[in-house]
């Protein structure tokens, strides 16, 4: 796995992947690489005038590319059903499904249209919603699922007596528990589909310190200062959004990967450098915690796998 770059991606043709928020950063950098390794790709995101402009420059690097975008705001989960039903009425076995998208870090505390704190609803219970509505189809095509988490989830906790943080909200510790909630989703997954046989390959991913949009609309939003601060931070110790989608693309496409692996940057701590094989907290594997966590997000979504 050493120096793991994209020509290491396998040949796609056949296959069908989903990454959410594709339509920037790191979820339209992997979009690319997917595409380009000759995948169907469904790009899932909210804005259209955004997809579409994705579409246009997925094609553009690869003439031949089936991509398509759709519609899905992981703030709602009215939309997320309604992305799923059209997903399972076409059919069509999901191989490869990305959990990309997310917000970080908001000043104040915001809700979805459901009325979950926006940074836990958007980064993990719609994506746990999502995973659940299509696993018929992900089971059909014995399909890699990846979580985004983050070098974040190390400094998270899952405050099960208050998930949603309607009490004593900050931004960071918030977007802390979401990330950690990714990869412990990840995890549980894995354990789950060997359980039941699902034949799921349940895997994580963290991009270390990549230059996206996250910081300019979560703790920079409307400050220009500190979006050139953020901006001048990250390209002195991170790395540029291609590159910082390599551990995702890893953890989607590496042949020998088998669920529960952690993927993410092998630099200096893992801030950025070539992919490889990620450490989690110890509070990532507590199983208890996990199941806990499992019981109260189906119970908040209305969705249960199986």
């Amino acid at each position: 796995m050493a120096n793991w770059t994209i020509d290491d991606i396998p040949d796609l043709s056949g296959k069908l992947a989903i990454v959410t928020g594709a339509t920037g950063g790191l979820g339209l950098e992997t979009a690319i690489a997917l595409a380009g390794a000759g995948a169907e790709v469904i790009l899932a995101g909210r804005n259209t005038a955004k997809g579409n402009a994705a579409e246009t420059t997925i094609r553009a690097r690869h003439t031949d590319a089936r991509v398509r975008f759709e519609a899905m705001d992981l703030a709602s989960l009215a939309s997320v059903a309604a992305f799923t039903d059209r997903m399972l009425l076409a059919g069509q076995p999901i191989d490869i499904l990305v959990n990309n998208a997310g917000v970080m870090a908001l000043p104040s505390r915001e809700t979805t249209v459901d009325g979950f704190e926006r940074q836990f609803g958007t980064n993990y219970l719609s994506h746990f919603a999502l995973t659940g509505r299509l696993l018929p189809l992900l089971i059909a095509g014995s399909a890699r699922v990846v979580q985004l988490s983050s070098i974040a989830h190390r400094a998270g906790t899952i405050r099960l007596d208050d998930l949603n943080y309607a009490h004593g909200y900050k931004p960071w510790p918030v977007y802390s528990q979401s990330k950690l909630a990714m990869l412990m989703f990840a995890l549980e997954l894995d354990r789950r589909s060997r359980a039941y046989g699902w034949g799921l390959t349940s895997v994580a991913a963290h991009p270390g310190i990549a230059t996206t949009n996250l910081m300019t609309n979560g703790p920079a939003a409307g400050n220009s200062l500190m979006t050139m601060a953020s901006r001048i931070a990250v390209n002195l110790i991170g790395q540029p959004a291609r590159l910082g989608a390599l551990p995702q693309l890893m953890a989607a496409t590496l042949p020998v990967a088998v669920g529960g692996i952690y993927f993410g940057p092998s630099g200096w701590k893992e801030l950025k450098g070539a992919p490889g094989i990620a450490k989690a907290a110890p509070q990532a594997f507590d199983a208890a915690v996990a199941a806990q966590l499992w019981a109260q997000s189906e119970a908040l979504t209305g969705v249960t796998f199986g």
